[in-house]
């Protein structure tokens, strides 16, 4: 089993705003947007380089969208920086009408999403953005799952045409995927490779999924890991190369399990090969308040979580 390292905890935000800066000194057409929450998102530092291409636009995320899709007219490519429910929910209309019917060049980053948003509660932790933005055509939908990997999802969209939903977190996280990494729309990563079970995962659950198949190796079962940082478009055809060897799947997200990457991949192995399924994900609920930790644990989107929902998916093959 191939292990991978932690190399120290890091928050994927971090990483956005680390790939947003570097995206600034490298591409003079992205511009920066954010509704008044510049050091949650980490824009600190794009806009002390640069100041004129930075706009604050204050407690007024409508107005954001907006703005950024009338930016891309011009041939800029504006992010746009909130809080995860903020930047979905709250302006799902703008988004749908200005952004996506319109094909506009927009890059909602998203900050603060899940579960792990933590203390601020249920009315902060958006569990159902993955599915509404998934659900927009033209969007594509980005995951990622630690700090290298936001840095590099942050300056690959940049050379992305078209709208794109980029979501990420706010605790630090295990830090383990290669440090300036290439970055590739739409195409999953192979952590492990396992003959008794196929594991799904996306975003802050990919590190529980190493952990449990190392868990599951001592019980003598051999888990395949997948990387999947995009949601839409998803990557098929790793899904069901996979699924050709194990006969079985577990996916596993910091989502409602009504409308994210679970839903998703059903729908593949309906239209293709039908398999037994189990799902990682709250269960049609809403959050509340508490640690990451203590929420993680309580929702069950955790690597002991994965363990179970493996043990049992295996008994239906």
């Amino acid at each position: 089993m191939k292990k991978y390292t932690n190399t120290g905890n890091k928050d994927t935000r971090s990483g956005f705003g680390a790939g947003l800066t570097e995206l600034g000194q490298k591409n003079e057409n992205v511009v920066a947007l954010c509704a008044d929450l510049i050091g949650s998102l980490k824009m600190d530092d794009f806009k002390k380089n640069h100041p004129e291409r930075f706009f604050q636009i204050g407690i007024a995320e409508a107005n954001m969208i907006g703005i950024a899709a009338g930016m891309t007219i011009g041939g800029k490519i504006p992010f746009t920086g909130t809080f995860a429910n903020f930047s979905t929910g709250r302006v799902y209309d703008q988004i749908r009408q200005s952004v996506a019917y319109s094909d506009k060049n927009v890059k909602i980053c998203a900050s603060h999403a899940g579960l792990t948003l933590g203390e601020d509660g249920a009315t902060h932790q958006i569990l159902e953005d993955i599915g509404l933005m998934k659900m927009l055509p033209g969007m594509t939908v980005i995951n990622t799952c630690d700090y290298n990997q936001t840095k590099a999802a942050t300056m690959a969209i940049a050379d992305h045409h078209g709208p794109v939903y980029l979501r990420f977190g706010r605790p630090s996280v295990p830090n383990f995927t290669p440090e300036n990494g290439t970055f590739e729309i739409g195409k999953a990563i192979l952590l492990n490779e396992g003959t008794d079970v196929t594991i799904v995962a996306t975003g802050h659950l990919v590190w529980e999924a190493l952990v449990a198949a190392e868990a599951l190796e001592a019980k003598g079962i051999s888990a395949e890991v997948i990387n999947i940082h995009t949601i839409k478009p998803l990557d098929e055809e790793a899904i069901l190369k996979s699924l050709a060897k194990t006969k079985c799947i577990v996916t596993a997200e910091e989502h409602n399990i009504l409308g994210g990457l679970g839903e998703s991949v059903a729908r593949v192995l309906a239209l293709n090969n039908p398999a037994p399924q189990e799902f990682v994900a709250v269960n049609d609920s809403f959050g509340e308040s508490g640690t990451p930790a203590q929420l993680m644990e309580k929702y069950k989107l955790n690597n002991q979580a994965i363990v179970e929902a493996v043990e049992k998916v295996i008994k239906r093959k």
